[in-house]
């Protein structure tokens, strides 16, 4: 018998196939003078260049970044948060790699394989990659036997409330999958419409944007579900790779734990901002960190070997994550899956700097989900620094108020819009 493959060597095998049939990432070694032969160790390997869209996928005709130059069954579209929209190469075999994050969550979390499923894809559909892909890996899970039955009204809402009330009696739960805000949209209005969402064993499927503990719980109880960590779960992912890691129940009982011990969580994490913090599997998507920012290595139709995501974040191996628990007298009661742990701020340059400190979105929306807050506001909102007439700098924040709600009467005047500032 052969000794398993380490997601280490994992990774060096990977990098000699993409150097041997990826065109594109051929010319990027010969620019910086790499012999793919000398690379034959994973220490040789973290001394490889690291690639981004500007230094690589965005230098290079599509074709090139594929194997053997062939772009493959699918083509999504990222939604160019970084700049211009960029074009990302999909196969069946990367949905079904994708697919195994959606297992753990609908197996382990939701108990999906023996309960009748309604997964209802809120994300938007077209080109975009969200949504179809989502609607793919369900149907993938449905072919492994799960009774899982896809809907994919997208993100019309309209839509959403009508074929959620009709078909739900039929289920035994029902699972939405969405971004965050537009998920407690839906709840919100579907709650105002009489849609009787506790009768429907809710769960929620997130992904896209980093949200408080504060908001999960809020979301949970206008949803009328009990238990947070087996009924949420939100993936990390992104346009360039697919998901790379999820929430467990696990990790979220481990986040709502630091989320009232800012100490500790500034001890693991180094900043008292609470990340999303998602378990993965090493030997699908290699995580390192380079100067505090993630970078990762992964099979897909456009292969990435040590990709720049420009994420802020880390990685914390299971045993040590366990281990700093229980220094700080937490258990969980079932501490699986044993797989690490990443966390993810996000991207540092959407933080708002005001007078040297960096405000960052998580900061507000913390504000808006308490509960003398949270009912005559959807969450949404925009920050910005701004000068006066006096070129004295200010820090806006302009929310968004839920429907039939008015500004109130200081802001009335200035501020005419259904936006108002706090």
């Amino acid at each position: 018998m052969t000794d398993p493959v380490s997601p280490q060597e994992r990774a060096v095998e990977l990098f000699h196939e993409v150097a041997h049939r990826v065109p594109a990432y051929r010319a990027f070694l010969r620019e910086h003078g790499v012999d793919p032969q000398k690379i034959t160790t994973f220490h040789d390997f973290t001394t490889l260049p690291l690639t981004t869209k500007d230094t690589y996928t965005r230098r290079h005709p599509l074709p090139d970044l594929c194997r053997d130059g062939l772009i493959g069954d699918m083509i999504a579209v990222s939604s160019g948060s970084t700049g211009t929209p960029s074009f990302w190469p999909r196969s069946t075999a990367d949905e079904h790699a994708i697919a195994a994050r959606f297992e753990q969550v609908f197996r382990d979390a939701f108990g999906a394989r023996g309960r009748r499923t309604l997964a209802v894809v809120c994300f938007a559909l077209g080109t975009w990659v969200g949504g179809l892909f989502t609607l793919a890996c369900c149907r993938h899970l449905a072919d492994r036997g799960y009774p899982i039955t896809s809907v994919a009204p997208g993100n019309d809402m309209r839509e959403i409330l009508r074929v959620v009330p009709e078909l739900a009696p039929y289920f035994d739960q029902v699972v939405l999958l969405g971004y965050p805000p537009f998920l407690k949209d839906v709840i919100d209005a579907g709650a105002a419409a009489g849609v009787p969402w506790a009768e429907y064993d809710l769960k929620l499927v997130t992904a896209g944007e980093v949200f408080s503990e504060e908001w999960r719980t809020l979301v949970c109880e206008r949803a009328g579900i009990a238990d947070p960590a087996t009924a949420t779960a939100s993936l990390y992912g992104t346009a360039d790779a697919g998901v790379l890691g999820n929430e467990t129940p696990l990790s979220i009982g481990v986040r709502r734990f630091l989320a009232t011990r800012p100490d500790a969580a500034r001890e693991l994490f180094g900043s008292t901002r609470l990340p999303t913090l998602v378990q993965y599997d090493p030997n699908s998507r290699l995580f390192e960190t380079v100067a505090g920012t993630l970078v990762f290595t992964g099979d897909n139709g456009v292969p990435l070997i040590r990709y720049h995501i420009a994420d802020d974040g880390g990685v914390v191996p299971y045993d040590r994550m366990l281990a700093f628990l229980a220094d700080h007298g937490h258990h969980p009661p079932d501490p699986s899956p044993a797989l690490p742990f990443v966390y993810v701020f996000g991207r540092g340059r959407f933080a708002v700097s005001y007078y040297g400190a960096n405000v960052y979105p998580e900061n507000v929306s913390v504000g808006l989900e308490q509960p003398e807050v949270n009912r005559a506001v959807t969450g949404k909102f925009v920050m910005e620094v701004v000068e006066d007439e006096s070129r004295d700098r200010r820090l806006r924040v302009t929310v968004e108020l839920a429907p039939g709600r008015s500004p109130s009467p200081p802001w009335r005047s200035r501020w005419p819009t259904r936006s108002s500032p706090t």
